[in-house]
């Protein structure tokens, strides 16, 4: 397992946990990241940061910062 801010681009996911302070635990929660959804890194900024993500469908611009407190497990592509 590792953390979404170290998974390569174009890889899949599932997220294992979600860490952090409760505020920012939560309103990654409130986004849809929730223990057992399935994830797709998409790209990152030019700098590195934000990432691009995709969630049950919907894309999300998420912080390294952020992302560093989610812990996911990389899955093979269907």
């Amino acid at each position: 397992m590792n953390t979404l801010d170290k998974v390569k681009i174009g890889s899949d996911c599932i997220i294992h946990k979600v860490s952090g302070e409760r505020p920012i635990k939560r309103r990654l929660m409130d986004m849809g990241l929730i223990p057992g959804t399935r994830i797709h890194v998409r790209k990152l900024a030019p700098l590195g940061d934000p990432m691009e993500i995709t969630v049950k469908g919907i894309e999300l611009t998420l912080r390294k910062a952020d992302a560093f407190n989610i812990i996911v497990e990389e899955v093979a592509e269907e």
